[in-house]
Order: C-alpha cells, then sequence, then structure tokens
C-alpha cells in the first residue's frame, strides 16, 4: 500500500478540467487498485469559488472525493485558486492545510502548492489573467494539448518561473529539515533527484495527460494517469 497519492492543480469549473479522468482514479484509489493511506491534493482545487460554472462531472468528483474522506485521511493543501479553507473543508469532509510534512521511510517530504514563490502573479496580474486565458484557448483549439504544452515549454517567462519557484522550494524545505518537496501551480510535471532536497511537481488535470506523485517507503514517483490506466488493464487482462 502507497504512503500517499498526490494530485495537484484540479481546476473544477474549468472547462479544461479533466474531471472523468479524476472520478477513474478516485474511484481506483477507493477499489484498492491505487490502495494508498493517504491523498493529498496540492492546491487548486477548484478554479475559482464560483460553484456555479461547476458541470456535472465536477460535481461527480466533488461527491467522489466527499465519498473517498470516510475511507482514508485526505489532506486539502491551499492554491492560488481556492476559497477559504473552511469552505472547502466543510465541502469535502478533508483536512486543510498551508503545507505539510510526511514522514515516509525515514524521509521528510515537503508538501505546498508553490504559489507563494511565484512574484509574477502578484506584479503582473493583468498579464498572468491574459496568458492564462491564451493557454485555455488553446487547450480547447487542440483537444489534444500539444500545442499548450509547446506554447507552455517555449515561454522564457514561464521557465524562469518555475526555475525560481524550484529553487526556493528546495531552500525552504532544506530550512524545514525536509529530504525532498512537491508542488504544483506551474502545471508542469517534474521529478529532479539531484541535490540534497529532490524536487517533484505533480503536474495538473487540466492538460493531457493528467499526472500524479506516488510516495511510498520514502520513494517519490512521478505518474501519467493514461500510462497507470494502461497497466492496470494490461494486469487485469493477464
Amino acid at each position: 500500500m502507497l504512503d500517499a497519492v498526490v494530485i495537484s492543480d484540479i481546476h473544477l469549473g474549468s472547462e479544461n478540467c479533466q474531471a472523468r479522468e479524476l472520478v477513474h482514479l478516485l474511484d481506483s484509489i477507493r477499489t484498492g487498485d491505487l490502495a494508498t493511506r493517504r491523498l493529498i491534493l496540492n492546491g487548486d482545487v477548484f478554479d475559482s469559488i464560483d460553484f456555479r460554472r461547476l458541470n456535472k462531472r465536477h460535481w461527480k468528483a466533488l461527491s467522489e472525493l466527499r465519498r473517498l474522506s470516510d475511507q482514508i485521511e485526505i489532506t486539502w493543501i491551499n492554491g492560488n485558486h481556492d476559497g477559504p479553507a473552511e469552505i472547502v473543508s466543510h465541502l469535502l469532509g478533508v483536512n486543510c492545510a498551508d503545507e505539510i510534512v510526511v514522514e515516509s521511510g525515514g524521509r521528510r517530504i515537503l508538501f505546498l502548492h508553490g504559489h507563494r514563490f511565484d512574484e509574477f502573479i502578484a506584479r503582473y496580474p493583468l498579464l498572468t489573467w491574459v496568458a492564462d486565458r491564451f493557454y485555455n484557448l488553446l487547450q480547447r483549439i487542440d483537444p489534444s494539448h500539444a500545442f499548450a504544452r509547446f506554447a507552455k515549454r517555449r515561454s522564457k517567462t514561464f521557465l524562469r518561473c518555475a526555475e525560481k519557484i524550484e529553487q526556493d522550494a528546495r531552500r525552504y524545505a532544506a530550512r524545514r529539515g525536509c529530504d525532498a518537496v512537491c508542488c504544483g501551480h506551474t502545471h508542469h510535471a517534474v521529478e529532479k533527484r539531484d541535490g540534497d532536497v529532490h524536487y517533484f511537481n505533480s503536474g495538473c488535470w487540466t492538460e493531457k495527460p493528467c499526472s500524479f506523485l506516488t510516495v511510498i517507503e520514502g520513494n517519490v514517483e512521478l505518474h501519467a494517469w493514461a500510462a497507470f490506466t494502461d497497466t492496470v488493464l494490461e494486469e487485469s487482462a493477464a
């Protein structure tokens, strides 16, 4: 059994939220195909606190989260898109925090969303809004999300912000005596095992392929949800 499954940047309420895949993941946890002691929602569960934007699939995902909270421990870490913690806590029946440290296999692993290290949002809110809208438009135009991924990875501004978040997160984790740090926020799935503090980013559930992290015996691994489901289907067929 895993010590933790970690997902971030679901953005319920967004047109690009992959709610169907999220429900499948939550069902896999509940049925034991992805057995874990804990689920960590590492920020931006919602795209905004305007619940009128939630469609039936989004409400289904929330229902699955609420149902799962009766079986395992779920921790929601506040992100920059989420509303007040008490709203999510009451709605989902989960624990809320700005950050948590999980001990696994003798290692201390820090989880936080990462937006506190993003100075670009505070300095350029209008430009951030425009960039988000353009990114979302690219995703709607191309269902494979290849154009959106290409644009993001070619953006020097995005790459500089992502690098700064990584560096600041590593330094902060080192001060807290942690061996690894796991963030979200950038929507850019990453696993880096160099240096004294390893860095991971769980990616997002608004861009294909959706990604998540697993933690077991101190080891953090990055997975694509599509690859995981293919593996499960192959094992079931065998």
